[in-house]
Order: C-alpha cells, then sequence, then structure tokens
C-alpha cells in the first residue's frame, strides 16, 4: 500500500565491500561527478527527466516483486499468516541498516555510482528465485522449501537496498529545488502509478493464464520485471551526478536563510525535538498500517476467496486513483504544507479498515463496495506517501541529511516490522474475530499515530487552526 519515493527508486541492492567499494566508486567514473552548485538548469531538467523515465520501469519491477503478484506466488506454494507477515515486516525490519548506507555514501563523491554499484547487482539477484522456480515447476520440489528460498532473497535484497536508499533518497533531494518538490514528485509518482495501473493486471492475467501453473507464470512474469528494472537503472547515466562532499545550489540558498545550518549528525539529530517528534509519529503510524495493511490481499485471496485476478483488477484501481490525485496533492502541499495534509487525509485513512468490515463475498461487494474501498485507498494514500517523504526533507538539516533519512527509515521499519509480526500473530493465533477484529484494531491505533503532528513545525506550513480560514 504505502508506496513512497523509495519505492520508486531503485529499492533493492548490493553494497560493495568497505575496503575496495569506496575506492572503486571514487574512481569509476571516467570524469568526477560536477559540484552540485555548478549544475545548470537544462543538466536539472534533464536529471527530473529521466528519474521519471526511471520510476516508470522501476514500478514495473516492484509490481512484480511485492505486493499482490507476489503474495497470490506465497499463498499457491501454501505459505500461513505468520510467512505472508514476515513478507511484509523483512524489508521494514532490515531498515535499521540505512544508518549504516548513509554513513558509507555520504564519504563517497559520487552519488551516481554509488547507487548503481548497488543496485544493479541487487536487482539481478532476483535471478536466483527464476532458476529456483524453474527447478520447482519442471522436478516437482517441495512447495515449502520455496517459500523459505523466496523469503530469504527477499532478506538479502532488502538488506542491500537498506544501504542504498539513503543516497538515493539525499541525491533526489539535492536535485529537485525546494519550490518544486510538491509538483515534481507528484508528477513522478503519477507517471509510475500510470505504468503500475497497466502492467500489475497484465501481469495478473499472465500469470493465471499460464499454460504451466500459476507458480510457472509468476516465473515469467519476474523475469520480465527483472529486465525492466535493469532498463530502468540505465536512465540514472542521464542524471547529473552529485559530489556529497559538496553543498548543492539549493543547500546553499537555504543555509543563508537557516539560522542554525547545522550539518546532519547523530549529535545533532539527538537534539532535534522537532525531528524526534517526527520520529515518533512516523514509528507510530507504520506500526499502525502496517499491523493491518499487508493482510488485505490475504483477505481477499484467502477469506473472500477472489481470483487473483480481480484483485490486481482492485490493484489497478488504486493506482489510478493515486494517479489522478497526487498532481493535485503535489500543489495543494506545495501551497499550504505538507503536515495540513497528513493530518486530515491521514484520519481518512485512519478509518478506511472498518469499512473493509463491512464487505463479503456478494456481487455489490465485488462490483461496488470494494472497487470503491481501492479507489478512496489510492487517493487518500497518494498524500500521505508524497507528504511524508517531503516534510522529511522539509524538516531536516540542508547538510548531511542522509542519516536523518536512515533513521527516519530505521524507526519507520521497526514500527512496522513490530505491526506486520504482530497482525500476523494476531491472525493466526487469536481466537477473536480474525481478520476484521484486526481491521478494526488497526484503525483505532492509526488514530492514536496522528497524534505527535499537531505538535511538528514545518517551515512554510500553514497553521491548522488556519486552514480553512
Amino acid at each position: 500500500m504505502l508506496r513512497s519515493l523509495i519505492d520508486l527508486a531503485p529499492i533493492y541492492s548490493k553494497v560493495l565491500p568497505i575496503s575496495k567499494g569506496l575506492g572503486a566508486i571514487a574512481t569509476s567514473p571516467e570524469t568526477p561527478p560536477k559540484p552540485a552548485g555548478t549544475l545548470s538548469k537544462p543538466e536539472i531538467r534533464s536529471s527530473l527527466w529521466a528519474s521519471t523515465v526511471d520510476g516508470i520501469f522501476a514500478s514495473v519491477f516492484s509490481g512484480v516483486t511485492g505486493g499482490v503478484l507476489l503474495t497470490n506466488f506465497l499463498l499457491e506454494l501454501g505459505a500461513s499468516s505468520i510467512e505472508i507477515g514476515l513478507l511484509s515486516s523483512i524489508p521494514m525490519l532490515v531498515n535499521f541498516l540505512q544508518p549504516v548506507g548513509a554513513y558509507i555514501a555520504d564519504r563517497t563523491t559520487s552519488r551516481h555510482w554509488y547507487t548503481l554499484s548497488i543496485f544493479s547487482a541487487s536487482r539481478l539477484l532476483w535471478l536466483v528465485l527464476i532458476v529456483s522456480i524453474g527447478f520447482f515447476s519442471w522436478h516437482s520440489g517441495a512447495s515449502h522449501a520455496l517459500v523459505q528460498q523466496t523469503l530469504l532473497m527477499i532478506l538479502l535484497t532488502h538488506i542491500l537496498g537498506a544501504l542504498g536508499s539513503p543516497s538515493w533518497v539525499s541525491w533526489m533531494a539535492a536535485l529537485v529545488p525546494h519550490r518544486l518538490r510538491g509538483r515534481y514528485f507528484g508528477l513522478r509518482n503519477s507517471a509510475a502509478n500510470f505504468t503500475h495501473l497497466l502492467c500489475v493486471p497484465l501481469f495478473g492475467f499472465l500469470v493465471a493464464s499460464w499454460h504451466g501453473g500459476t507458480i510457472q507464470g509468476y516465473g515469467v512474469a519476474l523475469s520480465l520485471a527483472v529486465v525492466a528494472g535493469i532498463i530502468s537503472l540505465c536512465f540514472q547515466f542521464v542524471m547529473a551526478d552529485v559530489n556529497p562532499q559538496v553543498p548543492t545550489q539549493w543547500e546553499k540558498g537555504r543555509s543563508k536563510a537557516d539560522a542554525t545550518p547545522e550539518k546532519g549528525s547523530l549529535k545533532t539529530l539527538g537534539r532535534d525535538r522537532n525531528f524526534l517528534i517526527f520520529l515518533l509519529y512516523w514509528g507510530g503510524w507504520m506500526f499502525a498500517v502496517n499491523l493491518s495493511a499487508p493482510f488485505f490481499n490475504l483477505y481477499l485471496l484467502q477469506d473472500l476467496h477472489l481470483d487473483v485476478r480481480w484483485v490486481t483488477i482492485y490493484s489497478s484501481l488504486t493506482a489510478g486513483a493515486n494517479l489522478l490525485m497526487l498532481l493535485i496533492w503535489g500543489k495543494l502541499a506545495d501551497r499550504i504544507g505538507n503536515r495540513p495534509l497528513l493530518v486530515l487525509v491521514g484520519a481518512m485513512v485512519a478509518i478506511a479498515p472498518l469499512l473493509w468490515i463491512l464487505t463479503g463475498r456478494d456481487s455489490i461487494s465485488i462490483w461496488c463496495w470494494l472497487p470503491a474501498l481501492n479507489l478512496l485507498g489510492g487517493a487518500t494514500w497518494a498524500a500521505i506517501d508524497l507528504c511524508g517523504n517531503n516534510i522529511q526533507m522539509e524538516i531536516s538539516p540542508t547538510q548531511g541529511s542522509s542519516i536523518y533519512f536512515a533513521i527516519a527509515a530505521a524507526i519507520s521499519g521497526l514500527g512496522g516490522a513490530i505491526g506486520t509480526t504482530a497482525g500476523g500473530f494476531f491472525v493466526e493465533f487469536a481466537h477473536s474475530g480474525g481478520l476484521p477484529a484486526l481491521f478494526a484494531l488497526s484503525a483505532g491505533v492509526r488514530l492514536l499515530a496522528l497524534v505527535p503532528l499537531f505538535f511538528i513545525q514545518e517551515p512554510k506550513s500553514r497553521p491548522l487552526n488556519r486552514l480553512f480560514a
């Protein structure tokens, strides 16, 4: 459900050994990266265009290596509710390694080569799972062994991804001017979600209709996704490189207006009360959301016994609503700030799980209620994902922000992993209503998680009490 900036960036990564990797990163380019402060407007424009195309192909990759297609693949193999919970908790839990990735990345001299060396190898790791699926299909291997191999692959790729994501976010923060962030990321995410809208149903029909069965069909879809993932990385060669040792032109301008333009570090973060409150909100929100979010597809596939083709169509409705609303939310965020939208739209997201309890397998639910819920989810999550990422950029320091992004990801990962794991155990062992009871519990916890937002100070954000004045 959560489709953040990192989600559409190169997600899965492989880090170079520290002793050799940093040297390779520093010397790989034929010419050193230009200081970001000297980048021209055409270079910025071409970089943002390339990043958008990168996001489009990355959306194809992430649509197959996560979400409903991967969940259905594991369910076809006989995965339990706990294993479905692990599918979602592993990517969040390994975010604890993001501070390590930020530490390494901030000591290199090239965002591009650090990012490329990590993410290209990581995406190729999915070829191992493709080989395993082929062996299973042709030699009738043990299904549970393939479940374990899939979870192991998810663990490895996301460990590597956690080491590279802070560098990617910092690279984008350096390239996108402050005043354009809402509109640009709205446009980028819209393009990616439009691709998701088209591709996921096609892959869903491919998997469901493949003559060799759904498991073999997923292997074919995964092969195509890896190709798309590698193509997306090729467009990073068009993006202007950034040297993290040199302040960008946007950071220089912001530093002049900043009363305390300190470089980000663990020490300054510990004294930054505003960012600490944000961490409390972000971690609590991720716990509350992921208490139930990974289990909506499980509810459709297992409890309602819907065909995977129906579920992929619903997923596309979510992507379509997300696509239509992103540009609107982006412009609105630039006008009134990110915090007001997080509060107002967050309240709508909080009560959404209660509405799922009213669904069933009847015609009204299948044709009206479930499509409406997915449209609502896509529209509201567009604001949460966009503003959640942008507010981090707004309240973090002008330099050394990678450590701030990494700590935020680590805290959110911890909260999300605990929430997903708790939700999995609740469904597996609690005899108190199953998934509907979990949805109700999640709604209450989501409302509580919004409270810290009222105490966060965002520059140039409109106060909540004057929002409708």
